[in-house]
């Protein structure tokens, strides 16, 4: 199998490919084991012949993937190895030779890019599929080319004097740390310029951006999308990034965590309203912002947004097509919003399975840069 070669050192860890089983039953209960049967029901149900969801949008089509993936499913084998198949083959065929794993609109070059990135990174490492080598290899390639002067990524696959924001440099993280968990190599230089595009987005409740300041650092802020527009969804997102980079004792993490908790704490549900709590993109964020995090923050949160889920899922067992799916909410309607909130819904579920090679290593001391 052709190795990932990029210019800087070899990161590699044990995978253990089985799951790690939950710490404890809190984390799993049978309604959220139903909701989450019912959810990859409904994906399966509604994925049609082409494997697409009947969407050219490929960071969705892999989410669909993902869910599966997450609940422990392979292609090709058991109950819906074909599913995840068909899904898989739908992104592997449609990559372009560019390495770019978009072919819909330019505008979501580096969202569906960096998303199917980091699916085939976890495919990568959970099944012997040789196609899935040579495709991760050019889709890497392209991140750390079109990575901007200043550490981002714009949402065109191209390199520039800036980055857009701070959504699209978590889409990277997400797939280059995938290839990390996959056993595979990454640049040193594309990760420490990342890391500084990251820690400029955040803002302290001041606007002081004096860091080595210990009065800014403990003062609340959190992580913006443009280094103005603060939201929950960033505040995640931030959080990810670094902890995907091996930043684990960041004083920002903390800050951030603070903003997550009181928003999840502060969490309504609305039973059977058939959407998922938070939007899909936030959700998505979220939950792996409080897992990676870990202690407190995922003991208080995930219950809460596990039952919100559980609570919210469409529930119609006499209506089949009515019957397990989520809405994303945001931007994403239709089926393609159902595909998206529920393949969100049902990852965010399956969590504590630890199928995931992501959510089975532990902190990669190797990530981290050489300097503060």
């Amino acid at each position: 199998m052709k190795q990932i070669v990029y210019l800087g050192m070899f990161l590699t860890f044990a995978l253990c490919c089985q799951s790690a089983h939950a710490e404890g039953e809190w984390e799993i209960t049978p309604e959220s084991e139903a909701a989450l049967d019912r959810g990859l029901a409904w994906l399966a149900r509604n994925q049609g012949p082409a494997g697409n969801w009947e969407s050219n949008d490929l960071g969705l089509v892999s989410m669909g993937a993902l869910a599966f993936l997450a609940a422990g499913h392979t292609p090709g084998h058991g109950q819906y190895g074909e599913t995840v198949r068909r899904a898989l083959d739908y992104v592997l065929k449609n990559a372009r030779p560019s390495g770019l794993l978009n072919i819909a609109d330019t505008q979501r070059d580096m969202y569906n890019h960096g998303l199917s990135a980091f699916v085939l990174g976890q495919a990568h490492g959970m099944t012997d599929d040789p196609r899935i080598s040579s495709v991760l290899d050019r889709a890497l390639k392209l991140i750390a080319y079109t990575q901007c002067s200043d550490g981002g990524w714009d949402y065109v696959s191209r390199r520039a004097e800036h980055g857009h924001d701070l959504s699209l440099v978590v889409m990277q993280a997400k797939a280059l740390r995938s290839a990390v968990d996959s056993g595979l190599e990454v640049s040193p230089e594309v990760i420490d310029l990342a890391i500084k595009s990251v820690r400029e987005h955040y803002r302290p409740r001041s606007g002081r951006r004096d860091f080595n300041d210990a009065t800014v650092r403990n003062e609340p802020g959190q992580f913006t999308y443009d280094g103005n527009r603060a939201s929950l969804a960033m505040a995640a997102c931030g959080v990810v990034c670094l902890q995907e980079f091996g930043q684990y004792d960041d004083w920002r993490i903390p800050r951030n965590m603070d903003v997550i908790r009181a928003e999840v704490q502060h969490l309504k549900i609305a039973k059977n309203s058939a959407k998922v709590p938070l939007d899909a993109y936030t959700l998505y964020y979220v939950g792996q912002a409080v897992y990676q995090v870990g202690g407190e923050s995922w003991q208080e949160c995930y219950p809460r947004l596990r039952d919100a889920l559980v609570a919210q899922q469409s529930h119609h067992p006499d209506q089949p097509a009515q019957h397990g799916f989520w809405e994303a909410g945001g931007h994403v309607g239709g089926k393609p919003g159902q595909l998206y909130g529920t393949a969100v819904g049902c990852f965010i579920l399956a969590i504590p399975n630890r199928y995931l090679p992501i959510l089975q290593e532990g902190k990669i001391d190797s990530l981290r840069p050489q300097r503060p």
